[in-house]
């Protein structure tokens, strides 16, 4: 299982410690997204830095669809089919989907793939950045509603 998270608000008075945690989920900027696999260590990396992020389970359709799209190598080269057959041991983007979603892969194990993925703002805008989801913000976890979410920042 994989998650995909999404930075929803900024640095502005922001404590240290949910800053560095920030840091280390690689989510520098606002509308940035990682995925990461399922871990005690993620999980407690989300929990203290629920207020700013918004994440889910990510389905194979919208990883593929987010890779092709905005997915991008060193020096800002597109991601594609050709690149992943010969680079890795997958045989295109929807097979690295496929085992990512299932665990089995990560992102950095394609050469010179960049690890963050810059998104544009969702259309229709978020939902307030200072609610979460349950109560009818953007903030926290969402479950499978993120797919919705990523195709409409892609």
């Amino acid at each position: 299982m994989a998650y995909a998270v999404v930075r929803v608000r900024g640095n502005i008075n922001v404590r240290r410690t949910i800053k560095d945690t920030l840091l280390m989920l690689r989510l520098n900027r606002v509308n940035h997204c990682v995925i990461i696999p399922e871990s005690p260590v993620f999980a407690g990396m989300l929990k203290k830095s629920k207020d700013y992020v918004t994440w889910g389970e990510i389905d194979e359709s919208s990883l593929t669809e987010l890779l092709t799209a905005r997915g991008k190598l060193m020096g800002d080269n597109d991601v594609t089919d050709k690149y992943i057959k010969s680079n890795s041991k997958f045989k295109s983007l929807s097979d690295l989907a496929k085992h990512i979603v299932k665990g089995d892969a990560k992102l950095t194990d394609i050469k010179d793939f960049k690890p963050v993925i810059r998104l544009h703002p969702p259309r229709k805008g978020y939902s307030g950045v200072k609610r979460p989801f349950s109560l009818g913000g953007a903030l926290g976890y969402r479950g499978l509603k993120i797919n919705d979410l990523l195709r409409r920042m892609i």
